[in-house]
């Protein structure tokens, strides 16, 4: 079952809604769903890099060795996906969003990042909503290394954008001056994705 014990499950669900925690049109799970175009990518991390580029001063490449010894922390969070449903108090480990911006300078004009990931998937997203303390690069979840179906070895995660946002796999981000539809945008979704608004299509 998608969304684990049924009673257990809809007395929480109410109780999150109670809190006001639960989006419109969203309901509770108790596991982790799989979710993702394509194949899970094959990830060798002795050739695996990190690239920032775009309107940058200097482009930045690190080795996996060099993105782990980027300081660590841990963010709690709700995660929402556009297909309804939501997990609830989830832990992520891993690199904040604002440590990676300490070793480049964005231009004047950076306000938008296009995110990527394995298999030329990407994600639009804006500066200002990465630069939140929320924003993370996790390697672990909930105390476990991430799942290859999950991102392994690295995913963004956004919690406060629909879970498509939160880029499995990522490899890096290119910034802009303009806003350019990635992936799961160039095929209809919308360009922000705010669970609160239910901004899941274009025509939302």
């Amino acid at each position: 079952m998608l969304f684990g014990d049924s009673g257990g499950r809809k007395k929480l669900e109410q109780q999150r809604r109670e809190e006001g925690r639960l989006p419109p049109g969203q309901s509770l799970t108790l596991k982790w769903p799989v979710l993702h175009a394509g194949n899970v990518p094959h990830v060798d991390l002795s050739t695996w890099d990190f690239r920032v580029n775009g309107l940058v001063d200097k482009s930045l490449c690190l080795s996996w060795e060099e993105f782990n010894k980027l300081p660590q922390t841990q963010v709690q969070c709700d995660m929402h996906c556009v297909t309804h449903w939501s997990r609830f108090d989830n832990q992520f480990e891993g690199v904040l969003f604002t440590e990676v911006m300490k070793l480049v300078t964005p231009k004047l004009d950076a306000r938008f990042a296009l995110v990527r990931g394995e298999n030329g998937f990407t994600a639009n997203l804006p500066l200002e909503d990465l630069m939140k303390p929320t924003t993370i690069f996790a390697f672990r979840h909930d105390g476990e290394p991430l799942s290859a179906e999950h991102g392994y070895p690295v995913r963004l995660v956004v919690p406060h954008l629909y879970l498509w946002k939160s880029v499995k796999w990522v490899r890096g981000f290119a910034l802009s001056a303009e806003d350019e539809p990635g992936f799961w945008e160039e095929m209809g979704y919308h360009m922000y994705g705010d669970p609160w608004k239910e901004q899941r299509f274009d025509t939302d």
